[in-house]
C-alpha cells in the first residue's frame, strides 16, 4: 500500500465515507422497504416534438457510467439524445459505441465543461443553433443533470470557484437556468432530472452563503491536506436536491416543466477515480459482497423512472429504481434555506455572466 492510500485510510474523511455513507445508504433502502413495493408505475407517453419528430434529451457526463447508460436507454425510448462531456473526442467515441449496438439511435455529441461558465454559455448557444437547424420547434423535452465528480483536493476553476462544488452543483444550476427557456418552449410537458445521492443525508446542516458556494472556506487548505472531500460531496448533492425542490415549486403551477430528483444508490462508475486505486477497489468489493453495488445498466433504473414518470410526480425523490420513491432528509425540505440557496446561486450566475460579458467586450 502506498503512502497516499495510507494517509487516506487514516483520514476522518475516509471513515466518514466508510461509515456514514453506508449508514445513509442502508437507511434509504429501509425507507424503500417500509414503503412497500410500488404498484406498476405508469409512464407518460413519449412527447413528439423535437428533431425529426423525436423529443430532444440532453444528458451531461454521458461518456461513461450512468450517463452513458442513460443516453443509450433514452435513445431506445425514442429520444434524440444530446450527449455532452468535457472531452469532445470521448463523446464522439461514446456515440460510435452506442450506434454499434443501436444503429438507428439518434445521437448528437457536444462538448461541455460544467466547471467553466464560458463552456456552459457556449454549449447553450451551440445547442440552440443546432435545434434551429434540425427541429421545427425551438425546444428540448428532457435535461438529465448527471455529471459529477469526487475531487480529492481543493482546486480553483477559472471562475474562482471550488471545482467539485462548481461541477456538481453551480454548473448544473447555471446549465438548467440557461436551458430553461428551451424547456418552457416545448409544446408538450418537459422535465429536468437532477442526479442526487443518498450521501446528502450525512449533512447535519448547510451553509448557503455565497462564500460557501464558492468554496472560499477551503482557501487556506494546502492541496490534498485538509480538503474535506466527503463532506463537500455531500454538500453538493444536498444543494442539488434542494435546488430540485425549489425549481419544482417555482415551475409546477406556472409551466409544463416538471422537476424530479433521482438517486440510483451505489453504482460502479468512475466517480472515485481520483482516490487511490486500492481503496476504490476495496470499497466496491465490500459493496458487491453486501449486494449493494449495481452495474450502470441496472443503476440507471432510477434515472429512467424519473425521466419517464407522469408529470404529477414532479417534486418527488426516486431511489434505487423499480419505480420507488422515498422521502429525502428532513433538512432537504427546508423551504427557507432552499430560497436562500436559490438567491445566492443566482447571484453567482449573474456575476459570472457579467464578468464574461465584460471580458468579451474588452
Amino acid at each position: 500500500m502506498d503512502h497516499q492510500a495510507l494517509r487516506m485510510l487514516c483520514s476522518p474523511q475516509f471513515w466518514r465515507m466508510a461509515i456514514l455513507w453506508t449508514i445513509s445508504l442502508l437507511h434509504s433502502y429501509i425507507l424503500a422497504f417500509l414503503r412497500g413495493r410500488p404498484a406498476a408505475s405508469p409512464r407518460r407517453r413519449l412527447p413528439r416534438p423535437g428533431a425529426g419528430g423525436c423529443p430532444i434529451c440532453v444528458v451531461t457526463g454521458a461518456t461513461s457510467g450512468l450517463g452513458r447508460a442513460a443516453a443509450a436507454a433514452l435513445a431506445r425510448e425514442g429520444y434524440h439524445v444530446v450527449l455532452v462531456s468535457s472531452l469532445l473526442s470521448s463523446v464522439k467515441q461514446t456515440v460510435q459505441e452506442i450506434r454499434r449496438q443501436q444503429p438507428d439511435a439518434r445521437l448528437e455529441p457536444f462538448q461541455l465543461d460544467l466547471a467553466s461558465y464560458k463552456s456552459i454559455k457556449k454549449f447553450g448557444t451551440s445547442l440552440e443553433q443546432w435545434i434551429q437547424q434540425t427541429s421545427s420547434e425551438p425546444s428540448i423535452q428532457l435535461l438529465i443533470n448527471n455529471a459529477g465528480t469526487l475531487a480529492k483536493s481543493h482546486r480553483v476553476t477559472e471562475d474562482g470557484l471550488d471545482e467539485m462544488i462548481q461541477t456538481n452543483y453551480i454548473g448544473p444550476f447555471i446549465l438548467t437556468s440557461i436551458l430553461l427557456p428551451l424547456l418552457k418552449n416545448s409544446s408538450v410537458s418537459s422535465r429536468v432530472v437532477n442526479l442526487t445521492s443518498f450521501t446528502h443525508r450525512c449533512a447535519s446542516g448547510i451553509d448557503v452563503s455565497e462564500d460557501a458556494l464558492r468554496g472560499m472556506r477551503f482557501g487556506r487548505c494546502s492541496i490534498g491536506e485538509c480538503y474535506p472531500l466527503a463532506s463537500t460531496y455531500e454538500y453538493t448533492k444536498l444543494c442539488l436536491l434542494m435546488f430540485s425542490y425549489e425549481l419544482h415549486q417555482q415551475l409546477h403551477k406556472s409551466s409544463a416543466v416538471s422537476v424530479i430528483a433521482a438517486d440510483p444508490g451505489v453504482v460502479e462508475t468512475k466517480i472515485m477515480r481520483e482516490l487511490p486505486q486500492c481503496i476504490s477497489w476495496f470499497a466496491f468489493l465490500v459493496l458487491r459482497i453486501l449486494n449493494l453495488l449495481q452495474a450502470p445498466d441496472t443503476g440507471v433504473g432510477a434515472i429512467l423512472d424519473a425521466a419517464l414518470a407522469l408529470p404529477e410526480k414532479s417534486g418527488e425523490y426516486f431511489f434505487g429504481g423499480k419505480g420507488r420513491t422515498i422521502r429525502s432528509s428532513q433538512l432537504s425540505y427546508d423551504t427557507e434555506v432552499s430560497k436562500k440557496l436559490w438567491e445566492e446561486s443566482s447571484a453567482i450566475f449573474k456575476e459570472l455572466h457579467l464578468r464574461e460579458g465584460n471580458i468579451g467586450n474588452s
